[in-house]
């Protein structure tokens, strides 16, 4: 039996959600070596991957059961117990062609800093700006809605058959004090969202001008290769 189950991370603890070579502190290699244990082929897709130090709450996976287990909820308490820094959400049964990445339409990526230093308590959660121009920002934003090839904001590394992508929603939004960036898109690249954050927190604080930033979503000139940092970035939500 196929199953989906939508997982929340702490990224801090890992390098990154893909399995590495060179170590084995991943949020692959971590529910891998849980689902060994209970006996199940340790074998996950996820919906994409995470960089070191990326944050996940509706990151989603999908792997393959074996005949005996068929108590979800059980195996969702299972997990839970052996592993601290993930958490299983939910576990559901699935189609047998469901796939957590090729299946997905959407994917919501959520950005959180302050523009006063984060407590001790935050520092691992939350990236921290100075002073900015709110109206600047939300304007930056708007520039990387709609299609566009976004080759000057990646990092190479990753197999990708086109840096072409959709972003459906790219917006700023403040709740006491807290601020948030929202991105929607059919996809992202390695280290996309990073560095579009960069480069609108750049124009928010007038170290970048919006004709420079279009300049580098219409590809004509490269002015920044900056990342935010990754703290403050969270894998939402992946809508099917």
């Amino acid at each position: 039996m196929r199953v989906k189950a939508v997982i929340a991370y702490d990224g801090s603890a890992f390098k990154g959600f893909q399995k590495q070579t060179s170590t084995r502190q991943t949020v692959t290699t971590a529910i891998e070596e849980a689902l060994a244990d209970l006996h199940i082929v340790p074998s996950i897709t996820g919906s994409g991957r995470t960089d070191a130090g990326v944050h996940a709450s509706g990151q989603v996976i999908h792997f393959d059961l074996p005949s005996f287990w068929s108590d979800l909820d059980k195996l969702k308490t299972m997990l839970n117990r052996k592993l601290s820094m993930i958490q299983f959400k939910h576990i559901s049964p699935s189609a047998e062609d469901f796939h957590a990445r090729f299946s997905a339409k959407e994917r919501i990526y959520r950005y959180v800093f302050k523009n006063k230093p984060p407590s001790i308590f935050e520092k691992r959660y939350i990236a921290y700006y100075s002073d900015f121009d709110p109206e600047v920002l939300s304007h930056a934003l708007s520039l990387f809605q709609g299609e566009h090839d976004f080759a000057c904001f990646y990092k190479t590394g990753s197999p990708t058959h086109t840096t072409v992508r959709n972003i459906y929603r790219a917006e700023y939004r403040e709740y006491g004090k807290y601020h948030y960036l929202y991105f929607t898109a059919n996809g992202f690249l390695r280290a996309q969202v990073r560095m579009m954050v960069s480069a609108a927190m750049l124009c928010a604080q007038k170290e970048l001008a919006l004709a420079q930033l279009a300049e580098q979503i219409g590809c004509t000139k490269r002015h920044t290769t900056s990342v935010a940092p990754s703290e403050g970035l969270y894998l939402a939500r992946i809508i099917y």
